[in-house]
């Protein structure tokens, strides 16, 4: 395992002459090339990692769906995140594409400090990347090389407002293309829709559910095979709901058929749905439905 303390470290690891910027350097992929003695390297950098990568070896597939863009794929990933890396081996092609690397210290005091619980798709696993059409992707590289362009230039008062507004740009684009992407790729994503209804069905129909509890976002994204956030934002788009309201919505749906069908008390129905007190129960019952769980009972005596 690498671990790099700066952006230089990166380059020095990665083949690459000095960065021209020490917190901010534009990275030509076609260049970059890691230690050969391994097939693949695993890397956990300080800084954030924009990648746009072409000619990766082999079919990226989603599920059980291939991508219908062969153009550019993209990916975000935030300091401290652990990310595998395939070596380059001659004689197959190289990857080509083009890499931002941005250090913390470069948005500090600025709205963008942040960025990453801003943009929650530094949060997504790899094999969540954004794909884009050619006309997305030249849009991209040309905000990229703005950056490259004005850390070139003299360094004056108004370069580092200026990267950052190209920074942010880039970032606004980026969830504009996840929102075609969640949009466009409708067999995979109510695939995963239906399998998240599945599980919610088959985790509240269990007998355990007072010794299992509350099933959490992470817990049901590990289950699905995808990151809570892509999870959460898929879901928005199809559903204008993310994952934390359809496990209250389908807890609701199994408390009502309690409530209705049997003659156990609220907090016995709210000790069998997993919950510790009855009034967190009786709480979340009332905001989505404006009654309490007795008031709902007595609709049906």
């Amino acid at each position: 395992m690498y671990k790099t303390e700066s952006i230089t470290e990166y380059h020095k690891l990665a083949g690459l002459p000095k960065p021209e910027h020490p917190l901010v350097s534009l990275v030509d992929y076609s260049q970059v090339n890691y230690p050969k003695d391994q097939d693949e390297i695993t890397v956990i950098n300080s800084h954030y990692s924009i990648a746009l990568k072409k000619g990766l070896a082999g079919k990226v597939r989603y599920g059980q769906q291939q991508y219908d863009f062969d153009e550019g794929l993209m990916s975000f990933v935030a300091p401290g995140q652990v990310i595998k890396v395939k070596v380059h081996k001659a004689p197959a092609p190289h990857p080509t594409g083009w890499l931002l690397l941005v250090h913390p210290d470069f948005l500090w005091g600025s709205h963008l400090a942040k960025m990453n619980k801003q943009y929650e798709f530094f949060g997504y696993d790899i094999n969540e990347a954004l794909f884009l059409s050619d006309k997305e992707e030249q849009s991209m590289i040309g905000i990229m090389k703005n950056i490259q362009q004005e850390y070139h230039a003299n360094i004056d008062a108004f370069s580092q407002k200026i990267i950052l507004s190209q920074i942010e740009v880039l970032l606004n684009y980026a969830e504009r293309y996840y929102q075609r992407q969640f949009i466009t790729r409708k067999i995979s994503n109510h695939a995963i829709l239906n399998s998240l209804e599945s599980w919610l069905t088959d985790y509240f129909d269990k007998e355990d559910l007072a010794s299992a509890g509350l099933p959490s976002v992470q817990q049901i994204a590990d289950e699905l095979n995808v990151s809570p956030n892509y999870l959460s934002n898929l879901l928005k788009v199809l559903t204008g709901q993310n994952t934390q309201q359809h496990i209250h919505d389908k807890l609701i749906e199994k408390a009502k058929e309690k409530l209705s069908t049997t003659q156990l008390s609220v907090s016995e129905i709210a000790y069998g749905l997993g919950f510790e007190h009855a009034q967190s129960f009786s709480r979340l019952f009332k905001s989505k439905t404006q009654q309490s769980p007795l008031e709902f009972r007595a609709g049906f005596n």
